[in-house]
């Protein structure tokens, strides 16, 4: 199988390396030493990426589809940590001792995906040692995201808590709309999906979002959405 023809960043001549800010720093040559010993696969909906407690043994990056990441929890209730989609990459843990994944990655619709060997990679940036730096401004960037998700959880109103979420999720999303369903939602913010679509029912009466069906939701006016989550 020809995979670059499939590949919507080869079709470009450009490597999906370039639209992840973990390589882009990385000289031409490296990124398409990196490509060219890399694995593409294809994985249906609901398939299980990797497992917590796995071994992190290549970068995932998301050439096509949307992948969560999740905790199930004592009680078996489902956590969901954050949602994925074409062009970014899972690679968090990786340069851990340890190196093990602390949490599912499952894939929300059917994926295509790129695997960049570990090993490879970590031989690429010895020869590249200012890439760390770069490194560093992306972890803080996700500690960033990490904090913004926690606040999220704090805001004991449910308007609040949605509406926020929905903004975040706005400002993150490729194209105009989120791609989420209600379960996903609900999930992410520890929340009910019926608690959910009633706030999303008062939103769209209030003219800041509009549902479009087949669980897509579009943000219509950020400032009045902000003003009904006034946290």
């Amino acid at each position: 199988m020809d995979h670059d023809k499939e590949c919507p960043y080869r079709a470009k001549n450009e490597y999906c390396t370039h639209a992840i800010r973990l390589f882009q720093k990385l000289p031409e040559e490296d990124q398409a030493s990196l490509v060219a010993h890399a694995m593409h696969i294809k994985r249906p909906r609901g398939s299980i990426l990797a497992e917590e407690n796995s071994e992190i043994d290549a970068v995932v990056i998301i050439r096509r589809g949307k992948v969560k990441t999740r905790r199930i929890d004592t009680n078996g209730e489902e956590h969901i940590l954050d949602v994925l989609h074409d062009g970014q990459a899972i690679w968090h843990g990786m340069f851990l001792e340890d190196h093990v994944y602390h949490y599912d990655v499952v894939a929300l619709t059917d994926v295509s995906l790129c695997l960049i060997k570990r090993s490879d990679f970590i031989a690429v940036l010895s020869e590249h040692p200012s890439t760390a730096l770069y490194l560093i401004e992306m972890l803080s960037t996700e500690l960033q995201d990490a904090n913004e998700k926690a606040y999220l959880l704090s805001l004991h109103a449910v308007d609040d808590r949605v509406g926020q979420f929905l903004l975040f999720r706005d400002a993150r999303c490729i194209g105009k709309e989120i791609e989420l369903k209600l379960d996903d939602i609900a999930a992410s913010i520890s929340l009910r999906p019926e608690t959910v679509s009633r706030v999303i029912t008062k939103f769209e009466k209030e003219g800041a979002v509009r549902r479009l069906g087949h669980g897509k939701l579009l943000v219509i006016d950020r400032r009045k959405l902000s003003a009904l989550s006034h946290a």
